[in-house]
């Protein structure tokens, strides 16, 4: 009898079918499992050593921890009815949930990499250099035999013969004998493989002579002011196997207008023993390789955790078949001077927008990697350094505060004083809201030092820490001393403050700084002001003393934002001005956010569009002017070509606001559902303004809450249960809207071929600068 085994083929095509809809793992997937991770261990713990036992359900367990770690605020239960054991996990969450100290991690990470990359290549220039002493003794040994065998001792060892290689500078092709081998990325300044980035033709094409069994390769040189650009295309499938079927395989170059010419790797004159006659082309005519067998259509992913705003297929990998649209930026600094103002170590390079270092040499490339290291070295320490003292300190002053001024507030909770003022201390630092205090501030509304010292630390933790870092940098290039040990020092603080997006995530370049600083300053003084003037009239605040008010209408404008604490309870203020904060709890993370994208190193290759995508209406600049043009401009819903950083600024705020709002409208939905027999009941108190109040505040992270009548905790505390893991949902994606792109050089790995990246993108900007007739 024979026993027939089942076949897994079935099997293994499911399991890569649902391999290829998982979404890779980068920096955005890894935050996800880390917090989810986290989340669903610290709530079997949490709920497991509750006092009774199980006196906290497990759908409360979990919604505390997933509002702890996301630094939502929200409490379904009153925090000072938990045993000290549950305050101090909740406590320890909130600091891991921050994102300064998710950002250390990062740091640290990259840190390694630079270090284990420098280890390997001192490695490996140790073994080539080994290898090369080995070969060059057995060589010399093997020739002295031969000699000796031969009774001629005194034969001189003849050399291999020499390859001409003329001096880029030059802009002097490179001619190569029967044994050169196609040109490497050193050679290239950008390596493009088989159908990759375009490669532009500006003056003669020439074909380096391949070795049997190597890869035909064309040469491209294009001579501008910023100098001779050398741009090789291998061709690498002829391989042997197939070598014979394809005696015909022709490359084609094809311009924008359309024309072509076609090569074949075959032909006698390619496969003499010098170059071809050299093929030129006009200035204008851009030709680029194309080759429709080669194309690979995108993978499309269910999940493609790339980030909000950015292209799902965006790569930092050489883009497949390209058809790329990009422009040459009119920001890119010329050579010279403005490079030598913009790097602090001797370079002839170009410098474009978001610190992108184009056309460097191997050597230079690693002198770049070394500063960079060097300043992420510096934040290793830094950072760390900022998000420990400020803890420290705010925990020693608040908690000695309350414990001198305020004890007996503390104590009709049941809590120690200290205690309070430091889990309130590292609250409003990380922006957490969370407060040991069933009533939260209310009780300290008259607490002038507590409020200024609280506000300070909701401003240092999220929305002004970009600028407290800043200061912090320029203040110790400021202070180290002008003299020779210092001067590498001073080097890497200058590059930091000049080029901080290619090192850290929240460290901004000056402009963007001072753009973030005056969001701030605004959105702060509209909400401040809006608490004065809407509550005129109110006499839940109208009865507090006007300096008291004025100061507690400054902390609420900070907390609303994003800090989630209340100096006043959130249903007393006026209907208008609550309507006010739900608007800016929505956008709380804008500012910070946007500015993080628009200063990303490869902001263009994230968004999948450049500058110029025809795929974006242009407009000449007479039409821009007149009242026609506006009247066709209005009807077709075309808008203008702009050269500016809004364009992308407008992108990016499209894309995050179309993502955000479906969330909460569909959580918001669903919730009504569930809740509909409590809307039924007490119409007043559920009503749907009340959800989506507490749904935004769920997604921006912010924790304030309308409350319930009866009850400290918040609103949401009344739900069922099917709604609380809902919010649950929306506070742990909300917690990651904030999040930069996968592709953001600050989260990535030194050696994940970041620099031919860079290198395409300025082929990329010059192939549209060319195609568009633009002298560069």
């Amino acid at each position: 009898m024979t026993v027939r085994l089942p076949s897994f083929a079935l099997l293994r095509r499911v399991t890569r079918s649902v391999r290829r809809q998982l979404p890779p793992l980068n920096f955005i997937t890894l935050h996800y499992l880390y917090f989810l991770l986290v989340c669903l261990v610290s709530a079997c713990i949490f709920w497991a050593i509750s006092t009774p036992p199980r006196s906290v359900r497990f759908t409360d367990s979990l919604f505390l921890v997933v509002s702890a770690m996301t630094l939502a605020g929200l409490n379904t239960v009153n925090l000072s009815t938990l045993n000290t054991a549950q305050q101090t996990m909740l406590f320890i969450l909130i600091m891991l949930g921050s994102s300064i100290f998710v950002s250390i991690f990062v740091v640290h990470i990259r840190k390694r990499s630079f270090e284990a990359k420098f280890s390997s290549v001192v490695e490996t220039a140790r073994a080539q250099a080994a290898a090369a002493r080995t070969m060059s003794l057995s060589r010399l040994s093997r020739n002295f035999s031969r000699s000796g065998s031969r009774g001629n001792p005194e034969k001189p060892i003849i050399p291999p013969p020499i390859v001409d290689h003329r001096s880029k500078e030059e802009g002097q092709p490179v001619l190569s004998d029967s044994t050169a081998r196609p040109q490497t990325s050193e050679q290239s300044n950008v390596d493009h493989g088989p159908n990759q980035a375009p490669q532009p033709l500006g003056g003669s094409l020439t074909w380096d002579s391949p070795a049997s069994g190597d890869m035909a390769s064309t040469s491209a040189e294009h001579t501008g002011r910023e100098g001779v650009f050398r741009l090789t295309s291998t061709d690498s499938t002829m391989i042997d196997s197939d070598r014979e079927q394809n005696n015909n395989h022709t490359l084609t170059y094809r311009s924008d207008t359309g024309d072509e010419i076609h090569v074949n790797p075959q032909d006698s004159t390619i496969q003499g023993h010098g170059p071809p006659e050299h093929i030129t082309f006009g200035p204008q005519v851009y030709f680029r390789r194309y080759h429709p067998d080669l194309a690979q259509p995108a993978k499309h992913r269910l999940l493609h955790m790339q980030g909000v705003g950015a292209h799902p297929a965006a790569s930092i990998k050489h883009r497949r078949g390209s058809q790329s649209t990009v422009q040459l930026d009119h920001h890119e600094a010329d050579t010279g001077e403005e490079s030598a103002r913009n790097v602090p170590f001797p370079l002839q390079v170009q410098i474009a927008r978001n610190s992108q270092f184009h056309h460097l040499s191997e050597k230079e490339r690693e002198k770049l990697g070394g500063y960079e290291y060097r300043a992420i070295e510096f934040l290793s320490w830094v950072v760390p350094t900022y998000f420990l003292l400020w803890q420290f300190f705010g925990c020693l002053g608040i908690g000695a505060y309350v414990a001198n001024n305020k004890a007996s507030v503390a104590r009709r909770n049941g809590m120690n004083p200290w205690w309070v003022g430091s889990f309130n201390a590292v609250s409003a630092f990380n922006n957490s809201g969370m407060s040991l205090l069933d009533a939260n501030m209310v009780a300290f509304q008259e607490s002038i030092y507590m409020i200024i010292t609280m506000g300070l630390l909701i401003l240092a933790g999220n929305t002004c820490y970009p600028i407290f870092l800043r200061l912090i940098v320029w203040a110790f290039l400021k202070l180290t001393p002008k003299s020779d040990d210092w001067t590498d020092v001073r080097k890497t603080l200058q590059f930091l403050l000049d080029h901080p997006r290619r090192c850290y995530t929240n460290l901004f370049p000056r402009q963007h700084t001072y753009w973030l600083a005056a969001s701030v300053v605004v959105l702060n003084g509209v909400d401040w002001a809006a608490f004065e003037v809407l509550n005129l009239g109110n006499e839940a605040i109208t009865s507090l003393p006007a300096g008291i008010e004025v100061l507690d209408g400054l902390f609420q404008a900070f907390a609303v934002r994003s800090g989630g604490f209340y100096v006043v309870s959130i249903a007393s203020v006026r209907i208008s001005l609550q309507v006010l904060y739900v608007v800016m709890m929505y956008i709380s993370v804008y500012p910070v956010v946007i500015t993080m994208r628009n200063s990303n190193v490869y902001e263009e290759r994230s968004l999948g569009i450049y500058a110029d995508d025809p795929g974006y209406a242009t407009v000449s600049s007479s039409s821009n002017r007149d009242f026609f043009g506006k009247l066709r401009r209005t009807l077709t819903n075309t808008q203008p070509f702009e050269q500016t950083k809004g364009y992308f600024v407008r992108q990016q705020l499209r894309a995050q606001l179309a993502h955000d709002l479906w969330w909460i409208v569909l959580a918001v939905f669903l919730i009504m559902i569930i809740e509909g027999s409590n809307f039924s009941r007490d119409p007043t108190v559920f009503s749907v303004f009340n959800v989506i109040f507490e749904v935004v505040s769920a997604y921006g992270c912010v924790g304030i809450s309308v409350g319930l009548p009866n009850e400290s905790y918040s609103f949401c505390g009344a739900w069922h249960t099917l709604s609380k893991v809902i919010l649950c949902a929306v506070m742990i994606r909300g917690r990651h809207r904030g999040l930069p792109v996968a592709i953001d050089k600050a989260v990535l790995l030194p050696g994940e071929h970041l620099h031919e990246a860079e290198e395409e993108d300025a082929a990329i900007r010059l192939e549209r600068a060319a195609s568009r007739g633009r002298v560069v």
